[in-house]
């Protein structure tokens, strides 16, 4: 056996659970909660894509799916017929005391959340926050500390202000930049004291479209023109904070499906080589601080003109991340013939793997991946890395007032292992773990409930159903194990005490 084999993580290493405010806070319309781009997403299936609902220039009512670009004149517009899971979502706006005491008992020390822009800037356009917003997540924080947590807060998860969505376009409107950094600015002041850890967006090389970044068209211009402002949102956000709280850690969190040849043959391994170059366009960006040698090459496949003031790259250069986190939940293989290069209406491309099982909504399980992605993280960009989602979402069986779920623990305990050997063997700095998502919530993708990651069931269905109570799974005695350990015993054996 490999000396490292059951050999714990570092002692202070953080171990706790994400969510997204849109997928998990509801509170819809109350405390001054602005609507935000997300609230328009109906639930979904499998077979059946989420819908942003719209009413069209002549009145009459549509829909597309969050990867289409809206008809000519189309507004979202939400309709008393439909459901739209942002609203209630799990309903943590009121069970929040509740559900941070369940994190607590399995030892969480550290509580990744996203704040949502339009409750505290409902329009986004305000000079003042909204009080009775930063109030909210400042009980939030305040209760996280008294159980001995760390906040990590996502500033901006997908989602803003549907104000700035539809009168400004969105992220492909420079003026979004200054809502921003106004936004940032007032949870510094409020929070500032209280929170380390901040990440300035999520996802960024998988997010499009109206409902994540308020845009109405998706064209590859729009697109990386968005980024681009992002890019800026973000780095002018790290020098404000590295200025207000000298001691915040800045990072941004990225997708990082892993992604290998189909074989070994020179063409599949050149193919699998630029779809993961252009993934890693976004973390290039900002991890170093400048565009990459190779994005003329894709705005020139691309037919983009990125549009770009003075100071625009010296602001980019002198405020990169302190740190890259990132999710993993899968790998792909990616061949000559169904190579296409990430575009923007994608997410990242690639086949199944015939080496792999598929978890129930499709994506293979590969643990060895997470192990292979920090190694290639650190060696890129030298700097400390933190796993902000990796879970597995299936379909969970309620019974006896639980839920046995050891296909969960089974899942986590070989994604451990590979984390621990990448920090432990291979000297990777990873400093911490938050799973998605510690208690049940809503699916991004599908829109449903049955789609459960949690450690904690919700008793609420697909139409947002149920009592809405809480019930503690097999895996979170188990969990609760794993990190009184440090991660030394992964093991799937557990008491429920």
């Amino acid at each position: 056996m490999n000396d490292n084999e059951n050999k714990a993580f570092p002692k202070d290493f953080l171990w706790g659970g994400a969510t997204a405010d849109f997928q998990y806070e509801g509170g819809f319309g109350e405390g001054g909660r602005g609507t935000n781009s997300q609230d328009f997403v109906t639930d979904g299936s499998i077979q059946r894509r989420r819908q942003i609902t719209l009413q069209l220039k002549d009145g009459s009512r549509s829909s597309v799916n969050s990867l289409e670009s809206f008809p000519d004149g189309a507004e979202a517009k939400m309709y008393d017929d439909e459901y739209y899971p942002s609203h209630k979502a799990v309903d943590f706006y009121h069970h929040y005391k509740e559900d941070i005491a369940l994190m607590a008992e399995m030892g969480f020390n550290v509580y990744r959340f996203s704040i949502c822009w339009s409750r505290i800037f409902p329009k986004g356009t305000e000079e003042k926050p909204n009080p009775e917003g930063i109030a909210f997540y400042r009980n939030v924080i305040d209760e996280l500390h008294k159980h001995g947590m760390e906040p990590l807060i996502t500033i901006c998860h997908d989602e803003m202000p549907d104000y700035l969505a539809r009168h400004y376009n969105g992220w492909e409107n420079r003026y979004v930049i200054e809502c921003y950094v106004r936004y940032a600015k007032a949870l510094f002041e409020a929070y500032g004291d209280k929170v380390k850890y901040w990440l300035t967006f999520n996802e960024l090389n998988a997010i499009h479209g109206y409902s994540k970044i308020g845009v109405h068209k998706m064209t590859p211009q729009v697109y990386y023109q968005a980024q681009h402002h992002m890019f800026l949102a973000s780095s002018l956000t790290i020098k404000m904070g590295h200025e207000m709280m000298p001691n915040a850690k800045f990072g941004a969190m990225f997708a990082m499906s892993e992604m290998y040849p189909a074989t070994c043959k020179p063409e599949d391994i050149m193919a699998a080589y630029l779809q993961r170059r252009e993934n890693y366009f976004f973390i290039d960006v900002m991890a170093r601080g400048r565009y990459p040698n190779y994005a003329a090459e894709i705005f020139e496949r691309k037919h983009v003109t990125l549009k770009k003031e003075d100071g625009d790259d010296e602001i980019l250069a002198k405020y990169p991340l302190d740190f890259v986190s990132f999710s993993y939940y899968r790998s792909t293989t990616v061949a000559k013939d169904n190579f296409k290069c990430m575009d923007p209406m994608g997410i990242m491309g690639g086949n199944p793997n015939p080496y792999l099982e598929s978890a129930p909504w499709g994506w293979p399980i590969d643990p060895l991946g997470l192990r292979y992605c920090l190694n290639e993280l650190y060696d890129r960009y030298q700097k400390p890395l933190f796993v902000v989602e990796n879970g597995l979402g299936a379909v969970d069986k309620f019974e006896d007032g639980t839920v046995h779920d050891e296909y969960r623990m089974k899942y986590l305990a070989d994604h451990f292992k590979a984390m621990r050997d990448a920090i432990n063997i291979d000297h990777v700095p990873c400093f911490g773990y938050t799973m998605w998502a510690p208690i049940d919530l809503v699916s991004l993708s599908t829109g449903e409930m049955k789609k459960r990651y949690g450690f904690v069931y919700v008793d609420m269905d697909d139409k947002g159903n149920g009592t809405l109570k809480r019930y503690k799974k097999d895996s979170f005695w188990w969990m609760k194990k794993v990190i009184a350990s440090n991660g030394a015993d992964l093991s799937l054996e557990y008491e429920k005490k």
